[in-house]
């Protein structure tokens, strides 16, 4: 079982301190996708309209992680950048409660997400590089994150279920407020004083088993859309209620602090590209299940369990390849482009796609159409990520 690194350790790595930001970051985003799309259902908005501001959110992360990389990139200093994203988004993010109308959240939305979703990649690699050549701990460290995320849904569901969807604004300008307060006392550590590397970014792009990932994590992202924009609303529809769909939130993160604990051990037994394929192929079997049994908690139950895999494992392999296959001062730009390409890209798509078809095709046969996104990203990587043994003897 992982631990928090001892006394030396703790010299060398801010443990605690990084852990902190990923506690209320994780919070927020505990507060913000589980929850947001019955706020805005509680102001009267349509499914396409709930999809579409949700996809906001995502669509946000395709520009602002790649604009606030290259500048981190050039001046090492990514935790100001953090620093002010997270202040600027709880200012933005206060324009809630100047108005609600479709419009003004339009712009609100994308206002607050821009700048909110400036800080996680660069704080992901200001902890790689704090990290050192321990990348291997990263889990024991971003676990904490899913720790704040579990205790944000499952304290809310019940809150909501008390005092209705009108007091989620207050609870999410609190916890922005926290995290910007948290990124104040990391300290800086980055990459940018070391000279770019030889090889091009463009040259990086265009490694088969680098746009391979990229493709991957678009896609598996983009399965997920109908999971964080209308998993609470179609839980709902089936008879849960909201205190019984939070804990189910809240389960399937306690599942993902599971793999954190261990995923360490099992990256050097089985190795990065098996435990993608096994989160792939598993993240197929949720929405399948997701799709064709919503009224039997059991077996909803084991689905949430299910986000073990669904994100946990993925997650863990597919920044650790990133950070691989970045280097020195395109650790910020790689971690952008994983931000942007998945979980801006791919998420809004799954959001607006979820939209779209929620009241067309059903919420039922939009699930099974998250299982075939899932299931073309299990081709591509078992198709063009190979062992690093496998890639080092074409060279």
């Amino acid at each position: 079982m992982s631990h928090p690194p001892s006394d030396s350790e703790q010299s060398a790595v801010p443990y605690w301190r990084l852990s902190g930001f990923y506690l209320f970051y994780f919070a927020s985003l505990g507060a913000l996708i589980p929850y947001w799309s019955l706020y805005l259902k509680s102001l009267d908005f349509s499914a396409r309209d709930i999809g579409t501001l949700m996809a906001i959110v995502m669509a946000t992360k395709i520009i602002s992680p790649n604009v606030w990389g290259w500048i981190a990139d050039h001046t090492g200093k990514s935790m100001f950048i953090v620093r002010i994203g997270c202040l600027l988004s709880a200012v933005c993010f206060a324009g809630v409660f100047l108005g609600s109308d479709y419009w003004w959240l339009v712009f609100v939305m994308i206002a607050f997400s821009f700048f909110w979703n400036a800080a996680l990649p660069q704080f992901e690699a200001t902890t790689f590089n704090h990290l050192g050549d321990h990348s291997h701990r990263y889990s024991s460290i971003r676990l904490w994150g899913s720790v704040g995320f579990i205790v944000a849904v499952a304290a809310l569901g019940p809150v909501l279920d008390a005092q209705g969807a009108g007091i989620l604004p207050v609870v999410i300008m609190v916890l922005f407020v926290g995290l910007w307060l948290s990124s104040l006392v990391v300290p800086e550590r980055a990459s940018g004083h070391l000279s770019l590397p030889h090889e091009s970014l463009l040259k990086v792009l265009l490694r088969p088993e680098v746009a391979a990932l990229l493709v991957v994590c678009f896609l598996m992202q983009a399965s997920h859309g109908p999971y964080y924009t209308f998993y609470t609303i179609y839980m709902e529809g089936h008879g849960y209620s909201r205190s019984s769909i939070g804990q189910l939130w809240a389960l399937g993160v306690l599942a993902e602090v599971g793999v954190f604990l261990i995923m360490h051990r099992w990256v050097q037994r089985f190795g990065l590209r098996t435990l993608l394929l096994t989160s792939l192929g598993l993240t197929v079997l949720r929405w399948v299940l997701i799709s064709q049994f919503p009224e039997t908690l059991s077996v909803m139950v084991f689905a949430q369990l299910l986000h073990a895999a669904s994100f946990g494992i993925y997650h863990a392999c597919a920044i650790q390849l990133i950070h691989r296959n970045f280097s020195g001062r395109h650790q910020g730009r790689g971690q952008a482009l994983y931000s942007s390409l998945s979980f801006g890209a791919g998420g809004a798509a799954g959001s607006f796609v979820s939209g779209m078809g929620w009241e067309t095709i059903g919420p039922d046969n939009v699930y099974l159409l998250a299982a075939i996104m899932a299931f073309s990203a299990f081709i591509v990587a078992w198709v063009w990520i190979r062992p690093a043994e496998e890639r080092q003897k074409d060279v």
